[in-house]
C-alpha cells in the first residue's frame, strides 16, 4: 500500500473504541504523520522499508507496532501516545529517535531490535517502560528521561556506551539479567531511583 493511501486512512477523527487495522501492511514510500493527530492504529506486523516521519505526531487512540519492521528512518521525536505504544518484536534498522516523545500508558518494547541504537533523551513514560530482552546493537541515550511508571530490563542487552545520566526512575526498577556491554547493568547508572530495584 502506497504511503498517501496509509496517510488517507489515517485522516479520520479518533473515536474511542475504533482504530484503523493496517496490520502486515507493506507500506510503499515513506511514511509521513510528522504533526497530525492521529486515530488509534495497529500496525502489527507491517513494514515500512523507506521508514516513518512521525515527529511531534499526537497518536490519540491504541499506537500498535508490535513485530513492525521499519528499515528506514523511525523519526517519533516529541511524539504523544495518549494510550500503551506497543513496539514489542519491532525491529529498527536505523536509530530510532523517541527523543522528547510523551508515553502516557505503557511504552512496551520487549524484545525491540535496535540496530543503529535509539534516542530516548527527555522522554516522558507515565506508566512502565518495558525493555524486556530489548537489544541495542549500538549506543542508546535516555539521558534526562522521566520513568513514573518504572522501568523493566528483564535480560535487555544495551551497548556499551549507552547514556543513562539523568533519567529519573519513580516505580520499579527491574534489572534482573540486564547487560550493559560485557557487565551487569547496574542501578549506579542511573540518577535517581524512588522505588524498589531488583538486581
Amino acid at each position: 500500500m502506497r504511503a498517501a493511501e496509509i496517510a488517507t486512512l489515517l485522516s479520520v477523527p479518533w473515536r474511542h473504541g475504533a482504530h484503523v487495522d493496517l496490520a502486515g501492511v507493506t507500506c510503499e514510500g515513506m511514511l509521513d504523520l510528522a504533526g497530525r493527530d492521529l486515530p488509534g492504529v495497529d500496525f502489527s506486523g507491517a513494514s515500512f522499508p523507506q521508514g516513518i516521519d512521525a515527529r511531534g505526531a499526537r497518536f490519540l487512540g491504541l499506537a500498535w507496532f508490535r513485530g513492525a519492521a521499519i528499515g528506514g528512518q523511525a523519526a517519533f521525536a516529541g511524539a504523544t501516545f495518549s494510550t500503551d505504544a506497543r513496539f514489542e518484536d519491532a525491529r529498527f534498522d536505523r536509530r530510532a529517535g523517541f527523543a522528547d516523545a510523551e508515553f502516557r500508558g505503557i511504552a512496551r518494547f520487549d524484545h525491540a531490535r535496535f540496530a543503529e541504537g535509539a534516542d530516548f533523551a527527555r522522554a516522558v513514560a507515565y506508566g512502565n517502560l518495558s525493555l524486556a530482552h530489548a537489544r541495542f546493537d549500538a549506543p542508546a541515550v535516555f539521558r534526562g528521561a522521566d520513568c513514573l511508571g518504572g522501568v523493566w530490563c528483564d535480560s535487555a542487552e544495551f551497548a556499551a556506551g549507552t547514556d543513562f545520566a539523568e533519567m529519573e526512575i519513580h516505580g520499579r526498577l527491574w534489572l534482573r539479567r540486564a547487560r550493559l556491554g560485557n557487565a551487569p547493568l547496574d542501578a549506579g547508572r542511573f540518577a535517581l531511583s524512588f522505588g524498589y530495584t531488583y538486581i
